[in-house]
Order: C-alpha cells, then sequence, then structure tokens
C-alpha cells in the first residue's frame, strides 16, 4: 500500500499529536510505503488563505490513499474535494476537532472542519469522543471510522501497588501538570485551586512554552497568589527527567478545555497517579470519576480545588486511587494492537472506501 501522510508544520514537532502521528508513520512502513508531506501551519484562521496552492490532489499522485492529520484542515477544507476526481481516497486523522476547544474562533473552525470532513471518505479518531464528535458534525452519517487510541510507552514505569500506597503517605503533596503552557491546557486555573490548598504542597508544571507572554502570566499568577516558591516552571523536559518528575507525583492536573485523548493522563497513571482531567474529549475514555481520577469541568475552579483537596487530605484514598490509576493503564490496547488495525482500516479505505466501516477498538 503506498500511503502519502500530510501533516501541519514540522512533522517534529514535540506534542503528543505529532509523537502519534510519528508512530503511526514508522508502523505502517514496517510493511508499506509511505511519503510524509507538510503544509504550511500558520495562527489560525490565516491557514485558510495557503488554501489556493495546496489541493489535495497535489500529494495522491503515487498514492493509494492519503492520509491527513486534520489540524490542517483549513489548507483542505475548500479544496480536497479534487482528490475525488482521480479516485484517491482521503482519512482524517483526527486527534481532535478544533471547534471542540470552544473560545471564539470556535463557530468559523466549525464551519471549515464541516466542509473538510464532508470531503473525506473516512476518519481515523484517538478517541471515542472525538470519534463521537466527528460523526456528529460530519455531513455524511455513514463516514466510516475507527477509533485508535495512542499508547504510553514512552516510559517503562514498573511501578508496582505496594509502591503507589507507600508514595502516597509521603508530604508534601506533590502535584504534576504536563502539557504545554496554553491557554486551552488551563494552567491559571490549576494555579488558583493550588492556591487555595490547605496542606503542603508542591507542584511542577512540566510542558513547552510556545508562547513566552502567556508563560510570563502564569509566572506572575504565581507571584500574586504567593506560591511561586512551590510552583517550579519547568519547561519541556527530557524523557529521564519527566520519569523522575512523575515517580515523584501524587497526582497529574491537566483541566483543559479540551482534549482529544490527553496522553498524559494515560503516562501518569503508568506512574500510579489518579488524573484530574477534563470531562471535555477523550480523557473520559480513561478517567472514571473518582475511581481512578476526577473528571472536571472545562471551565471554572472550584472542582479543580475539590479533588485536589480530597486527595490530599484523604492519602488512604489517594492511595486506592493510585492503584486503580495503575490498573487503568496496564489494560489499555498496546500499540501494535492500535497499528495492525488502523493498517487493516486505512487498506480497506483504499479498495473500497465504502466497506470500511468497523466496529470501535474498544478501551478496556
Amino acid at each position: 500500500m503506498r500511503v502519502a501522510f500530510v501533516a501541519p508544520g514540522d512533522f517534529e514537532t514535540t506534542s503528543g499529536g505529532f509523537r502519534y502521528d510519528r508512530r503511526l508513520v514508522a508502523s505502517l512502513r514496517e510493511t508499506d510505503d509511505v511519503s510524509v508531506y507538510s503544509v504550511p501551519w500558520r495562527r489560525y484562521p490565516l491557514s485558510l488563505f495557503d488554501a489556493p496552492a495546496t489541493p489535495l490532489s497535489r500529494f495522491s499522485t503515487d498514492a493509494d490513499v492519503v492520509v491527513v492529520d486534520e489540524l490542517a484542515h483549513p489548507t483542505f477544507a475548500v479544496r480536497c474535494a479534487g482528490v475525488r476526481e482521480d479516485h484517491t481516497p482521503v482519512v482524517a486523522l483526527v486527534h481532535h476537532l478544533r471547534c471542540d476547544e470552544r473560545g471564539p474562533g470556535a463557530p468559523l473552525a466549525r464551519e471549515f472542519e464541516r466542509r473538510f470532513l464532508a470531503r473525506v471518505d473516512a476518519a481515523v479518531c484517538t478517541s471515542s469522543a472525538t470519534d463521537a464528535a466527528v460523526r456528529d458534525l460530519a455531513p455524511d452519517p455513514a463516514l466510516p471510522t475507527l477509533v485508535a487510541p495512542p499508547t504510553a510507552d514512552q516510559f517503562d514505569p514498573d511501578v508496582s501497588p505496594t509502591a503507589v500506597d507507600a508514595r502516597a503517605t509521603e508530604s508534601p503533596f506533590r502535584v504534576v501538570f504536563v502539557g504545554s503552557l496554553v491557554p486551552r491546557k488551563r494552567p491559571l486555573a490549576l494555579v488558583d485551586a493550588l492556591a487555595a490548598l490547605e496542606v503542603p504542597w508542591e507542584a511542577t508544571f512540566v510542558g513547552p512554552q510556545p508562547n513566552e507572554r502567556y508563560a510570563s502570566r502564569v509566572g506572575r499568577r504565581c507571584r500574586r497568589r504567593g506560591v511561586d516558591g512551590r510552583v517550579t516552571l519547568a519547561g519541556a523536559l527530557p524523557t529521564a527527567a519527566l520519569e523522575t518528575v512523575l515517580r515523584r507525583a501524587h497526582v497529574l492536573v491537566l483541566p483543559s478545555r479540551h482534549e482529544g485523548f490527553g496522553i498524559a493522563a494515560l503516562e501518569g497513571m503508568g506512574f500510579g497517579l489518579p488524573a484530574v482531567v477534563t470531562q471535555s474529549g477523550g480523557a473520559t475514555d480513561l478517567v472514571t470519576h473518582g475511581e481512578n481520577g476526577f473528571l472536571v469541568p472545562p471551565d471554572g475552579v472550584g472542582a479543580v480545588y475539590a479533588a485536589l483537596s480530597a486527595l490530599a487530605t484523604d492519602r488512604t484514598r489517594l492511595a486506592r486511587m493510585g492503584r486503580a490509576a495503575l490498573t487503568r493503564y496496564r489494560s489499555h490496547p498496546p500499540w501494535p494492537e492500535t497499528a495492525a488495525r488502523t493498517r487493516t482500516f486505512l487498506a480497506r479505505v483504499a479498495s473500497d472506501p465504502s466497506s470500511a466501516a468497523e466496529p470501535p477498538l474498544e478501551a478496556t
């Protein structure tokens, strides 16, 4: 099978979504011919102006199927119809829909994402929540989709339930945030929730800081709330350093407005960390509220504070939920299974798009 994989911007970008893309390409290359193409990725919605110069048919000449990371939808929302004229099917790889991030740009994103989905033949989605959102937005209710979740194997945690129990008794209460320091991830909400805690605590924020002004704003919020001595804005860390942070932490918090999957939550679970994550998006595939973590609204601070306070003040509960998080991590589908099912799906689309539909990969 010949695959043209189209991604926005730099394919080596540091993020969970691009890491997924690179891993999928590597797996497909074990059996197939895969070419990777980059298209402009500018501040939304400036990419719309790149559409006249970048039709998808440009990538389909020597391909049996074209896979497009949905982040590139502004470039193709108008022009990808041309691919169907030469019978090369198009598959959208959807980590999450931009319109689900909400905010002032959501209505415009919704319109162009709807146009994009109207012109693809199938979609691979990284969570059941994203799959449902795609099915809801796509004009064709019969659009074939596959749920193909990522796997958290950046680390080899080898954490035992006994270690989780022992760590739960330690002080201070240690919180880790793993994600880009951007408004969508809501680090300011976490700072405000931490400031209200009445027990000793410390927190580490790990992740790229793409907007220096916003990172400075987070620092100012820490100082204004009087917690700058207990919050470390670590920036992006290499794998070994991040592993050290996760091994010491008690809980992982990512109160985003929306997450397509939430790979950081799954990675934290591998270390026995309950996850406090948004109820908007794919984290609902991972977290059972009150069992292995907490699902919080994508706005406000109160629920984040309540979740942290519940764990910080009840270490027996912290240990129990940490063990449950570890169990959930160990039951997650391995990457070879996800990759094999994705390849089969793409091959079906390449041969006959109308026959590609199959039951989603269930999270266990």
